[in-house]
């Protein structure tokens, strides 16, 4: 294989093994108090969160690090940090969310302003699973990202 087709491979893999960890993260490995707390507003909110995502970030790291070593990967242990950096700050945006997609005044989350601004004000006040949709988008748009970074060439 050429130099391309191995960044393409590892990247196919990467984003599998990225996107298989959300799930089980996202999932299994979030706690309920995580789950219920990571959208309310204060010191108690963004704890709950940033709880959340570091072991979702763990989940993540986890399953690079011991698919990458058994699949021949090569990953480069400073594109790797920065995939799961991408990740991670990003998932931190979105779960900040949790239970405010519904709202339109200025006090909102910035992605939830974004959302209403895109013209999904409809779909989020007519179909109550909106929000969770668009969470999981915006988590699968940018673990495909952070894939890219992972799994770019070295030096």
């Amino acid at each position: 294989m050429n130099n391309a087709t191995d960044t393409a491979a590892r990247f196919a893999a990467v984003y599998a093994l990225l996107t298989a960890a959300h799930e089980a993260g996202d999932y299994w490995v979030q706690r309920d108090a995580e789950a219920g707390g990571k959208g309310h507003a204060g010191p108690a909110g963004r704890a709950a969160c940033l709880s959340h995502v570091a072991s979702y970030t763990a989940t993540q790291a986890l399953a690079l690090g011991i698919a990458g070593r058994y699949l021949g990967l090569r990953l480069d242990w400073r594109r790797a940090a920065a995939g799961l950096a991408v990740s991670a700050v990003t998932h931190y945006v979105a779960d900040r969310c949790a239970g405010h997609w519904r709202e339109t005044g200025d006090d909102a989350p910035a992605l939830v302003r974004f959302a209403h601004r895109s013209g999904k004000t409809q779909f989020l006040q007519r179909d109550p699973g909106a929000g969770p949709l668009l969470d999981q988008a915006w988590h699968k748009a940018w673990i495909t990202a952070a894939a890219v970074v992972t799994a770019g060439r070295g030096r």
